[in-house]
């Protein structure tokens, strides 16, 4: 079903407020300019208050303008970010939130946010990335337009101009460090870094990136400005996730979702404002799947029912949210799987892998000066509490007062003053969870098999509680992550479920209650013949992990020979126990199993 609010919207509100004559050409509603940067949380900004950043344009943008203060990316990497920007729909509903997985959507079913544009009489333009993370359709069919001509948007009015600025991506973090304009004395070095002259040059290279970035946001809106287009524009800006030294991008802290974002309304406008003072700061918590569907009702477009954001600007705004949601699975090579809930103060992490490191070595991020300083100094055993943490294994569930502790290094999950608040958030999550049918609570590898299988796709087989039993799925998984000893035989009872999906949480319980599941070595080695390879692969893992290592390692090396759907995180598991490679030079020889190429980029390690 279509939302048809708008057709009111539309005849009353634009034609009367906001109908104006450029030329011959009547333009009843407003272009739209979004200019997106890359990887950039509110720290490298100066307008949200780091005195130490050079950012002019976007700070007298912020003056011209609403500057918001509670945005956040739902995804802390760019793939799945886009993924849902594109669709309004949360890749967690769709199956995309493995980065850079291109899975398949129905797209019948699901349409892109420029395909309703171009409906309601847009034209749409799009410089130049798009990194959407689906398959069966190419990232620019959607487009009007791959290229910027300035001349074609003042003939094309109404038109949505999306302008990606890559200059502050994270590889312009890579590189020699010794020579930046920036001093490296000039920085606001977060908590869990340590001050090492590395990582301060580190942070001034990435300044004088971000510096260029703005640059180039300056020069687009006057190229705006120069063909006579900014009375009729709304120009936003935001970056596309947060980031970008290490522990940032690609985690769900603070400095990997908390990103700037700045709208420009001009006056002819002024009706849809949030606020009747241009440069107010804006304090509505605001996430990026709200986007789409926003600028959607800005330009009184028809809103699919499937779009799960909320309009958070115009005369069709709706009811601020209380909470916005984060999450991460598999980013490139690493495997990993979290889940997030926030307020405007509050972070609330469950991780479903708490057995993984939040600092796995990823080859991408480890081309930073940054990275790999960081960790020598950790290896040779100079960091403390809070710098050397990153490099451990991670607690089931973290809290943390993101106002007190902006830098999320001071967990109060086992603070019993917190106790009332975190029951909130963990059911606020659960909740959440059911209502966009996250897709997680299977292993990647898992339900791509299922789904293939079936010869539907990921989203398909998730919506369909007979192939995918979520509620059984969070059950299961909230009981694995908090059992007690006293609770090995529910555990047990666990692993003898038709369904794999619950026998692999019964052994990931078993797994993280360690010592206490020895006696149960031998109900646990008879998963090593498990159907599923998914949980033959957590079954070997804590076998390793109680000490039965010829047992674990038997079965690795069977699942690589015959190249198994699990070879990514067979891998994994591998480097995560700390094992030598050479107990498994023949086996990882043999595996040829591709996984979108990431089995031969871990291969690597070994």
């Amino acid at each position: 079903m279509i939302n048809l609010h708008f057709q009111f919207f539309f005849q009353v509100s634009f034609i009367i407020s906001f109908t104006c004559v450029v030329g011959a050409k009547t333009v009843e509603r407003p272009n739209i300019l979004w200019l997106t940067s890359e990887d950039n949380n509110v720290r490298w900004v100066g307008c949200y208050g780091n005195v130490h950043a050079d950012t002019p344009n976007l700070d007298k943008l912020a003056g011209e303008g609403f500057l918001y203060l509670n945005c956040f990316a739902n995804a802390p990497v760019c793939a799945p970010s886009r993924s849902g920007w594109i669709t309004g729909v949360h890749p967690v509903t769709l199956g995309t939130l493995p980065m850079r997985s291109r899975y398949d959507i129905p797209h019948d079913q699901i349409k892109y946010y420029p395909d309703f544009l171009k409906d309601a009489g847009y034209y749409c333009s799009n410089v130049r990335k798009t990194d959407y993370n689906i398959g069966r359709r190419h990232d620019d069919a959607c487009w009007d337009s791959t290229k910027l001509d300035w001349k074609k948007l003042k003939q094309s009015q109404p038109f949505m101009q999306v302008i990606n600025v890559a200059r502050s991506h994270e590889s312009q973090a890579f590189g020699e460090v010794d020579n930046t304009t920036h001093s490296p004395s000039d920085i606001q070095l977060a908590k869990y870094h340590p001050d090492i002259p590395v990582m301060r040059k580190n942070y001034a290279h990435y300044h004088d990136a971000v510096k260029k970035m703005d640059a180039d946001v300056g020069r687009f809106l006057n190229q705006l400005q120069q063909h006579g287009l900014s009375g009729n524009t709304i120009v936003i800006y935001n970056s596309d996730h947060g980031g970008v030294l290490p522990r940032s991008k690609r985690h769900l802290f603070n400095s990997g979702t908390h990103c700037p974002l700045i709208i420009r309304i001009p006056e002819k406008f002024k009706s849809i404002r949030p606020a009747k003072k241009v440069g107010s700061k804006i304090e509505r918590l605001v996430s990026f799947i709200d986007m789409p569907k926003t600028w959607l009702s800005l330009a009184g477009a028809e809103i699919p029912e499937i779009m799960q954001g909320k309009i958070f600007l115009g005369p069709q705004t709706e009811p601020g949210r209380n909470y916005h949601f984060s999450y991460r699975e598999r980013m490139d090579e690493r495997s990993d799987n979290q889940r997030a809930v926030r307020d405007k103060r509050y972070l609330y992490i469950r991780n479903y892998m708490p057995y993984v490191p939040w600092g796995q070595k990823l080859t991408y991020l480890w081309k930073m000066e940054a990275t790999r300083a960081w960790e020598d100094w950790h290896r040779s055993g100079k960091t403390d509490a809070v710098t050397g943490r990153w490099f451990g294994e991670k607690p089931p569930e973290e809290l943390y007062d993101t106002w007190e502790d902006p830098d999320n290094v001071v967990n109060l999950i086992d603070d019993p003053k917190y106790s009332k608040m975190t029951d909130e958030f963990r059911g606020a999550l659960n909740n959440w969870q059911l209502e966009v049918r996250d897709c997680g609570l299977l292993p990647e590898c898992e339900r791509a098999k299922r789904s293939g299988d079936l010869g539907i796709t990921v989203y398909e087989m998730t919506q369909d509680e007979k192939h995918y039993n979520l509620q059984s799925y969070l059950d299961a998984s909230e009981f694995a992550l908090r059992a007690k000893p006293e609770q090995v035989p529910a555990l047990l009872e666990m692993l003898s479920h038709p369904d794999s999906g619950i026998r692999y949480w019964g052994m990931t319980g078993l797994c993280l209650l360690g010592e206490n599941a020895r006696p149960q070595i031998p109900v646990i080695r008879k998963l090593t013949n498990d159907s599923s390879d998914a949980v033959r692969a957590i079954t070997a893992f804590t076998l390793f992990r109680l000490g039965e290592k010829e047992d674990a390692r038997t079965c690795y090396q069977q699942l690589l020979k015959n190249d198994s759907y699990a070879s990514l995180l067979v891998l994994n598991m591998i480097d995560w126990l700390g094992d030598r490679g050479e107990h498994y030079a023949d086996a990882i020889r043999q595996c040829s199993f591709s996984h979108q190429k990431f089995v031969q980029n871990i291969k690597q390690l070994f």
